[in-house]
């Protein structure tokens, strides 16, 4: 027998309560929901859902598992303390850089990549998912779809970070911020995130048993998606060995894609899960409804589309087009809206409960990561105005920015989210409300007398860069002088760190104590709900608009209904639709950027005389990337006085078509090295290698001693070369069939130099040679004659001309010239 699914509520007024009694007739159940104050609209308060229609309605049985989610929530606590642990030493590795004795596993540039992917996928990424496995849950009224995939996931994502925490410290990278990880464990993400936690999470909802997804899910699948076009596009590369891959982007492209990902992977792995994180379990801390639902809805939709577009604003006055740097700082500015109607509405969730957040620190935390919140997305358009960044770009403003975001926005929130979930997942009471509130002061105090200083030295930076006496020379042309000066505001960065990472170690020690004064076995209580029906009938009224009697346009009319947003109030059944939708505004916005950049070839203008590295070259670029040089050094010299005056000849797109990848790098700790080739000697190099401060005093920077000690292996080199050749780099046929012996030749030739110089003999058996030689070949192309191609046949030479221009390769000897500095350095150069 079939009965209709007939529900009636009723709602009794007791003075500030009320009393909702849901009937359900046909089975004869009872469900009684008590509320103070106004009617809720936050997470598990959502009225059971109206399913009507000739279908049997079943109720279920089901329990959730919060044991994937004690598993996260604990992941994230360790992960927190190694982040915030290894950034403690790469903030000392600066001020202290021959602490480690030399030892390359540890010196700041291998170390820096290894805290920021800690800190973002390990400490941020673990809490994300314990976040989405235990709000998930409750908000679909189900289990997760597959228990075996929500291990995988656990265990799967473990093993990539343990992976990156031994590659990194290696020199194994592709030296990409925030995607140096190498090509299989790349691949390893990708199904991790996309196959195994994304169709997990997406099964999840089409099981669901609430039939409408409430705003945290919507920012949960935004997150999903993009996360995932964004790794797969970033990453594509064609590999040299296991443990190398070389990007089929080039150059200019290759910037353009990397800071597509670099700025998205912050704001949809940094931000929309946190704001989804937010709107969950914000509401059930301070027990108020969220305060907007439309509010939400054009927060996220507007997020979502205008995000995608502003990542360019990261290479302001570089050799990207100016156009698609104009169109990054245009949307960035566009994002102050949705970004502080988030904070607005974090923040007035909180109307009528701000006496809770004196009393309570679970509230403290995410109000003050709500307002970090909104700090960074005020910082971050601001900092995208060409004008700011030609000043703050390079500088150590930058890092204090991201730091404010993600110790503040980030780590707060993680905090508030944990000692909200701890007593709930380890079914006891906090060990310690003592030791919370020290935790959050100490956090607190810890983030200022971080970010302080270090806005300071980045002030100091940009002005003493840029400073020119009345005559119109550099007030400090020695790059060391800056680097001297912020020295001491570098420190107090370390005391800051102290504090932050003790606050760690208190949720550490918090949480471990609070795990200890567990129940025997954890209550796994059983849960009901009725099955979602296949057929679906909406009894909501039909929308009418305000304004109908009004003598205003039937356009206005249909604007005022379709504002109501009814619209998407469907939408929010319809998973899959939901995530199509969220996909195409993602891939749209994506594509007006993406297809100009690699289909205009002006955007690129090619430089004749600009050639591929040699063999030898491009295994010193190699090591280049393999040691983090990018960490403290700069490949790009923008078109502004000041540093025209102090590096040279400002970069032109032409110039990097072989670069993969691209190097042009993020902050200045050391001087750009765009026109390196030929300002030094070899011997001046080698030096410099084995002790700095013997060529450059007050230097900053390590010494790299093994690169003198380590072998060279020239069997080594040719995977580089015939991959670099597929990519489209002309080789000869010399190069690509000896190549060990080219790379070889030149070797001895600088080595020659060397000792010429009154440098060590058998230079060329020692890494530091082809180093050298990458270093030497750095920007000088852009200055060489093209030379005439010899003439094989009895032809006219200017027939074959243009022919000829592009296929001449340089021969070894040539090379040698170069770098040693002692071929031809005109200031003119060739476009085609």
């Amino acid at each position: 027998m079939t009965f209709t699914d007939h529900r009636c509520p009723w709602r009794l007024p007791l003075g500030r309560c009320r009393i909702r009694v849901w009937m359900l007739f046909n089975y004869g159940n009872l469900r009684i929901e008590m509320a103070t104050g106004t009617p809720t609209n936050g997470p598990d308060d959502a009225a059971l859902s109206s399913d009507s229609g000739t279908e049997e309605v079943r109720l279920e049985q089901f329990q959730y598992d919060d044991g994937i989610v004690r598993l996260f929530a604990t992941a994230t606590i360790v992960w927190g303390i190694v982040a915030t642990l290894v950034g403690l030493i790469v903030a000392v590795l600066l001020v202290l850089p021959s602490i480690t004795g030399g030892l390359p596993w540890f010196s700041f540039a291998r170390l820096r990549p290894l805290h920021t992917n800690a800190a973002i996928f390990a400490f941020a990424g673990n809490g994300i998912f314990a976040a989405v496995y235990y709000s998930t849950q409750r908000l679909c009224k189900a289990r997760m779809w597959s228990d075996v995939l929500s291990r995988l996931h656990f265990w799967g994502w473990q093993l990539i970070i343990v992976l990156a925490a031994v590659t990194l410290p290696l020199g194994i990278t592709q030296s990409r911020e925030y995607a140096e990880l190498e090509w299989p464990i790349d691949l390893l993400i990708a199904v991790v995130w996309l196959f195994i936690f994304g169709g997990n999470f997406l099964m999840t909802l089409i099981k669901r048993r609430e039939r409408h997804m409430y705003v945290a899910l919507w920012f949960y699948i935004a997150t999903i998606v993009t996360v995932a076009l964004l790794h797969v596009f970033n990453n594509l590369v064609i590999p040299a060995g296991w443990f190398k891959g070389y990007s089929v982007y080039a150059g200019v492209q290759d910037a353009f894609m990397q800071w597509w990902y670099g700025h998205n992977a912050v704001a949809f792995f940094l931000t929309t899960p946190f704001l989804g994180l937010m709107y969950y379990f914000l509401p059930k801390a301070a027990e108020r409804p969220v305060f907007s639902y439309k509010l939400s809805i054009i927060h996220f939709w507007s997020l979502v589309f205008i995000y995608i577009w502003a990542g360019p604003h990261h290479l302001h006055y570089t050799a990207l087009p100016e156009w698609a740097s104009t169109l990054g700082m245009l949307f960035s500015l566009m994002l102050w809206m949705p970004s502080w109607g988030g904070m607005i509405n974090g923040l007035l969730t909180l109307r009528g409960a701000w006496h809770k957040v004196a009393a309570d620190p679970v509230l403290k935390f995410f109000v003050v990561g709500v307002t970090f919140y909104g700090m960074s997305t005020f910082e971050g358009p601001m900092l995208s105005i060409k004008s700011i960044n030609a000043f703050t770009h390079y500088t150590d403003w930058t890092i204090a920015h991201v730091h404010a975001g993600a110790l503040g926005w980030n780590g707060f929130m993680v905090f508030g989210m944990l000692y909200w979930l701890l007593p709930r997942l380890f079914q006891t009471k906090m060990w310690s409300d003592k030791l919370v509130s020290l935790h959050f002061w100490t956090g607190t105090i810890g983030i200022l007398l971080y970010i302080i200083p270090i806005y300071a030295a980045g002030l100091m930076q940009g002005w003493m860069w840029r400073a020119m006496d009345d005559t119109g020379h550099l007030m400090y042309p020695d790059f060391i002088e800056t680097t001297q000066s912020i020295v001491p505001l570098w420190w107090l960065r370390v005391v800051g760190g102290v504090l932050y990472v003790s606050g760690m170690l208190m949720l550490g020690i918090n949480s471990m104590m609070t795990w200890m004064g567990r129940p025997a076995e954890y209550e796994n209580p059983v849960h009901t709900a009725p099955r979602l029906t296949k057929t679906y009938i909406d009894h909501t009224p039909t929308p009418t608009s305000a304004i109908d009697g009004a003598p205003v346009l039937e356009l206005g009319k249909k604007v005022s209904v379709w504002s109501q947003m009814g619209w998407h109030r469907r939408w929010e059944r319809l998973p899959v639709r939901f995530t199509v939708f969220t996909t195409i505004a993602v891939v749209v916005a994506t594509l007006f950027e993406v297809i100009p950049t690699f289909l205009i070839r002006s955007n690129v203008p090619t430089i004749a005389t600009v050639k591929p590295y040699t063999p030898l070259e491009l295994a010193g670029r190699h090591i280049f990337v393999s040691e983090g040089c990018y960490n403290c050094h700069s490949q790009m010299i923008r078109p502004i006085v000041s540093e025209t005056k102090r590096y040279g000849e400002y970069s032109k797109p032409g110039e990097f078509i072989y670069d993969r990848p691209f190097q042009w790098g993020s902050r200045r700790i050391g001087p750009d090295l765009a026109r390196e080739g030929g300002k030094q000697s070899s011997f001046w190099h080698w030096t410099h290698f084995e002790n700095p401060e013997n060529v450059s005093p007050g230097s900053v920077m390590p010494a790299y001693g093994h690169l003198l000690t380590e072998e060279m292996n020239y069997d080594a080199i040719a995977p580089h070369v015939k991959v670099a050749a597929y990519l489209g780099a002309e080789y000869t046929d010399e190069e690509l069939n000896n190549t060990a012996e080219v790379a070889y030749k030149q070797a001895e030739y600088i080595a020659a130099d060397i000792v010429a110089q009154g440098g060590p003999a058998k230079a060329y058996e020692k890494q530091a040679v082809a180093l050298i030689a990458y270093l030497q070949r750095v920007g000088v192309d852009l200055f060489a004659t093209e030379e005439p191609a010899a003439e094989e046949s009895a032809e006219p030479a200017d027939a074959d001309s243009e022919s000829s221009e592009e296929t001449a390769e340089p021969a070894v000897e040539e090379a040698a010239q170069a770098v040693t500095g002692d071929g031809p350095n005109q200031d003119t150069f060739v476009v085609n």
